[in-house]
């Protein structure tokens, strides 16, 4: 379980690719689309490694749990174990994103990935992102925090983010400090210039 834990680590932004003949635009016109696309080059790769059916389906469900809409009681983990390197997985990725030194700096560039993906996918039925500019995004980003990242790692992912609090399990987390922080930053930003 290890080992697909690392296999799903490394392939789940695979999504983001393009083929060599894909000329138009950049890899993030997949954006909106990227978690499924990670999965199938996943079942892809896996299955001409050799791996099981069983493997690369828990690999697959690994990669879900980064999806931002994805429905986690709807995946069907094997086991227990799948589950948590799933929600590992999950925490990781939003965490990692936020906590990120340069996520603040970041944030304009992420708008124009959103933007470039909703272009690409229009007229097809994919969930939309929900930002009219950078500067929306900027000012929904804390409540993103709030309202769906917190809500999502504490409860959706079972707090796994606790095991890396000092001490554990109540003890300060280097992750949840620099999110703080980040939306710290996020907030100066949004009052100097809202002046």
């Amino acid at each position: 379980m290890f080992k697909l834990g690392l296999l799903a680590i490394l392939l789940h932004d695979t999504g983001y690719l393009k083929t060599r003949d894909d000329i138009e635009g950049t890899g993030a016109k997949y954006t909106l689309i990227h978690v499924n696309g990670s999965a199938e080059f996943a079942a892809t790769l896996l299955g001409e490694k050799g791996y099981t059916q069983k493997d690369i389906a828990a690999v697959q469900n690994m990669i879900r749990c980064t999806g931002v809409n994805v429905d986690l009681a709807a995946l069907r983990f094997h086991d227990e174990l799948e589950r948590t390197v799933g929600y590992a997985l999950g925490t990781a990725d939003l965490l990692g994103q936020m906590a990120a030194p340069d996520y603040v700096e970041k944030l304009p560039i992420l708008y124009q990935e959103f933007a470039e993906s909703e272009r690409f996918n229009a007229g097809n039925k994919v969930p939309r992102a929900v930002f009219s500019s950078a500067q929306d995004l900027i000012q929904k980003t804390p409540t993103f925090w709030r309202k769906y990242v917190m809500p999502r790692v504490e409860k959706d992912f079972q707090g796994l983010y606790r095991y890396l609090c000092q001490p554990y399990p109540d003890g300060s987390s280097y992750f949840l400090d620099c999110i703080k922080a980040n939306i710290e930053r996020v907030g100066r930003q949004l009052s100097t210039s809202a002046v």
